[in-house]
Formats: structure tokens, C-alpha cells, sequence
């Protein structure tokens, strides 16, 4: 859909403008097909109307009182004591984010759920082809087309330095990490995870000096989210001490990291809410040759210990865990007991979705990565291990193919998508978390300029840049 005007008639006078002005006058309306067909256009479309569709999502939200903002006000309470007992759950949404979206938001409502977090990380902002201003669209309209109110904590997962490219060129590396954080707070990603862990050196003779690049850079970095962050909100910001799916994180590191970062830190400058640590755990899982998971050591005294260190001794929400979605099902229960703050999902939501797919197109996606991702394969990987490891990659090219799923087919996705997050939310205890959410983060109204209609080929530079890993 590519006529403005009928872009601005589509809710049939629900939602009107008037000069650069948007007023809704029937929520009701919000949730109906007409908003499939403006994320539509907001995702698909192309040129102007594309922008345009992007601003209506997001000052529709702004409207109905569906808007990004920052956790940092409820982490910064869980670390006074204020709040306790639960698990925020991060969940990656990479394929037919829109479907993926609503299934959450139903699951949301259903469980009155506010406290859980919806992400992207650097390397898969390029490899699931979904630019900020997209995602941050995408995500608004789903809750808007389910009926979801309260404020939306989207955030940059893994906005990491790659520890390659800082040995060759540290200026460029680190710029191009600061790129991605203005186009990400500029599309309303107002929760940011600096990861300067690959740059710990244990080499180093103290820990102090093996963590001194982390959270040198890492401030540099922090210093950037600060400034581009919008008036009246201050991101959620948090750093990483342990590569994960390495060794173990300790206390003497996170000490030393977190010392050494307080006092790098300028004075009366906002610092972190939370600390990604290693206790066990590896993104996607260990895959073995019938392509099957390991099963995974996860060292939960470890991870209580360190959350209890970070809320005790320096004020934040506690520890976060990476890499759990492959977790067996009885592990996730354990995190609010060991009030683990915060924990990431992605690989599995991943899996269900393949689990799902037409044969016929599970076959084209798995030709695709035959020719454009045998460079990944090692000599001894299976099949099995080489399409679980790769099929990620082909998130991005078949993305329209994944948005057009047949309906029997987005049916059966929503009723397991339904399921495991509803599993989720209760393990976690997150339901009944809207109007705790609500008392600690209220989310200013953040209006954004309306796109120039007057030059059509107009389409912000920033929002096809090439930032992949």
C-alpha cells in the first residue's frame, strides 16, 4: 500500500490527521485486519509510505497509550528491595515477528503481564533483515492489534564490539556500535545491553586489567546511550562481564568490573541497571550430530550469588542469564527463586517456528543455506547440526514468505507460541506484573516529526545501513 491517502483512511475515520496531529477517536478499531495492512506497509512498502506507515504505528501508540519506554525505574526498585520474586523474560522475536508479537501480547493480557522485555540483537538486526524503526513498528502494532496497553520495553540485545574488528581498527569498531544505538534509540529502543565483554582480556596478571576494556569502552559507549536518550526517560542500560558459553563468571570479576566501571563512570552521569554474567549456559544450545541439544550444566548458586552481590552491593536489578530458551522445562522455575533479574529467550521460539513450516518451504530455505552459508559448515558437522546452526540465517531473505503463511499454518505457531509463553510467564512469575510495571514506569508521550511527504523517493539513510556483524 503505497497511496498515503489511503493509508490515512484506513480505519475508516478512526484515526485522523490533521496539521502533523494524530487523534484516535475509536480504539476499537485499532484491533481489526486494518492494522495487518498498515504494519503491512510499514514493513513492505516502500518509499515515503513506508515512513508514513512507521509514524502512524507509532503515534497511534503514542495516542491509546501504547509506548517504548525504559525498565530502569523497576530495576533500579528491585535493587532497592522494593520489588522481588520474579524473572523479567527478554524474548528475541526473529521470524514472523508480527504473528510472534500478537501471540505475546494475548498471552500478556490473558496473564495481566507487563514485566517482560522484547529484543533484537546486533547480529540479528542484520541477518533477520528487521532494521529498529521496523522492529519497534512491528511490536507496537501487534499490541495495538490485541488490545494491549502499557508501556513496551523493546530493547538492543547484544550490541556488542567484535573483538576482531577492535584488534584491527578499535575506532571504527566502537563507532559503528554507537551508529547502531542512535538508530536504535531514535526508533524507541530505549532499553540497550552494551556487551564489552569480548574485549576482557584474561591474559591480563589482575582482574582489575583483564577487565579494564570492558568497562572502559563500555562507558564510552554508555556515554553515547546518554546523550541521544530522549527527554525525560533514562534507558536501561546494562553491561556483561562474561562471554557466554565460556567459563563461569565469578564474583572477583563482576567486582572488578563493576569498581572499576563506578569509578571510570562520570560524575552524575546514570549508570547500569544489570549484569549479564556466565554461569553455564550457550546461545542456541550445543546441537549434537541427530541435532538434538545438549543437555546443560547451568550453575544456579553461582548466578544467585552474583545477582545478590549486584543488588546488595551496587544497586542493581541482579544478574542476567543469556542462552536459556533450550532449557529443559523444569529449569525455569528456578530463576525467580534465585532472583535471577532477567533472562534471554530466543533459539527455541526459533525452532517451534521451523517446527511448523511447510515442507516445500522448509526445503527452499534449506537449498538457500546449501549455496550461501556453506562457509559455516564444519567437516564434521551433520546435516542436523548444520541447518539448526544456519537456519537462522535465512530469517532475512524469507521474511515476506514467513509474514504469508497459510492461516491453519499461523494457527498452529499461535497455539504453540501461546502455550510456551503462557508456561513462561507463569514459571517466571511474571503474571500480575502489569500494575506493579505501572507504578515505577510511566512512560512520557515522545512525539515524532511526520516524515516529508513532499519528496516521495525520501527514505532516511539510516534505516538501511549496512551494521551487521
Amino acid at each position: 500500500m503505497d497511496d498515503l491517502d489511503a493509508l490515512n483512511t484506513l480505519f475508516g475515520g478512526a484515526v485522523t490527521v490533521a496539521d502533523d496531529q494524530l487523534t484516535v477517536s475509536r480504539p476499537e478499531a485499532l484491533a481489526t485486519e486494518k492494522m495487518d495492512e498498515l504494519i503491512a506497509a510499514a514493513v513492505f512498502g516502500e518509499g515515503v509510505a513506508r515512513q508514513y506507515a512507521r509514524w502512524l504505528v507509532w503515534e497511534i501508540g503514542q495516542a491509546v497509550g501504547v509506548r517504548p519506554a525504559s525498565i530502569h525505574d523497576l530495576y533500579l526498585a528491585r535493587g532497592r528491595g522494593e520489588v522481588h520474586g520474579f524473572t523479567v523474560p527478554a524474548i528475541n522475536i526473529r521470524g514472523a515477528s508480527y504473528d510472534t508479537a500478537r501471540a505475546l501480547f494475548r498471552t500478556a493480557i490473558a496473564m495481566k503481564a507487563g514485566a517482560f522485555i522484547l529484543e533484537i540483537a546486533r547480529s540479528e538486526i542484520a541477518y533477520t533483515d528487521q532494521r529498529p524503526a521496523e522492529y519497534v513498528a512491528v511490536l507496537i502494532a501487534a499490541a495495538l492489534r490485541e488490545g494491549f496497553r502499557g508501556p513496551l520495553f523493546i530493547q538492543g540485545d547484544h550490541f556488542q564490539v567484535n573483538h576482531k574488528k577492535y584488534a584491527v581498527d578499535p575506532a571504527t569498531e566502537v563507532e559503528a556500535v554507537k551508529t547502531l544505538v542512535r538508530e536504535a534509540v531514535g526508533a524507541g529502543f530505549y532499553n540497550i545491553d552494551i556487551d564489552t565483554s569480548t574485549l576482557v582480556d584474561l591474559g591480563k596478571a589482575s582482574l582489575a586489567d583483564q577487565q579494564r576494556l570492558n568497562y572502559d569502552v563500555g562507558i564510552d559507549i554508555l556515554k553515547e546511550v546518554r546523550r541521544v536518550q530522549p527527554e525525560g526517560i533514562n534507558i536501561s542500560v546494562g553491561g556483561e562481564i562474561g562471554e557466554v558459553g565460556t567459563e563461569n563468571s565469578t564474583v572477583e570479576e563482576l567486582r572488578a568490573y563493576m569498581d572499576g566501571f563506578t569509578a571510570a563512570l562520570p560524575k552524575g552521569m546514570e549508570g547500569l541497571s544489570k549484569i549479564s554474567v556466565q554461569s553455564g549456559t550457550s546461545h542456541g544450545g550445543t546441537v549434537l550430530a541427530d541435532g538434538s541439544i545438549a543437555a546443560v550444566k547451568l550453575d544456579l548458586d553461582t548466578l544467585e550469588r552474583l545477582g545478590k552481590v549486584a543488588r546488595d552491593d551496587y544497586g542493581l536489578a541482579g544478574a542476567v542469564q543469556h542462552g536459556a530458551s533450550t532449557l529443559p522445562d523444569d529449569a525455569f522455575h528456578n530463576f525467580p527463586k534465585r532472583e535471577t533479574a532477567e533472562i534471554h529467550l530466543a533459539t527455541n521460539f526459533q525452532t517451534m517456528l521451523f517446527d511448523h513450516l511447510p515442507d516445500a518451504l522448509r526445503a527452499d530455505i534449506y537449498a538457500w543455506l546449501g549455496k550461501n552459508a556453506m562457509d559455516e559448515r564444519k567437516a564434521t558437522d551433520t546435516d542436523e547440526q548444520f541447518f539448526y546452526k544456519t537456519r537462522k540465517k535465512a530469517l532475512g531473505p524469507f521474511k515476506r514468505q514467513l509474514w504469508s503463511l497459510a492461516p491453519e499454518v499461523k494457527a498452529a505457531v499461535a497455539r504453540t507460541y501461546e502455550e510456551k509463553f503462557g508456561f513462561l510467564f507463569k514459571q517466571l512469575a511474571v503474571g500480575n506484573t502489569a500494575d506493579m510495571v505501572n507504578r515505577y514506569v510511566i512512560p512520557p508521550v515522545h512525539h515524532k516529526p511526520m516524515p516529508a511527504v513532499a519528496t516521495p523517493t525520501h527514505v532516511a539513510a539510516p534505516d538501511d545501513a549496512d551494521l551487521s556483524d
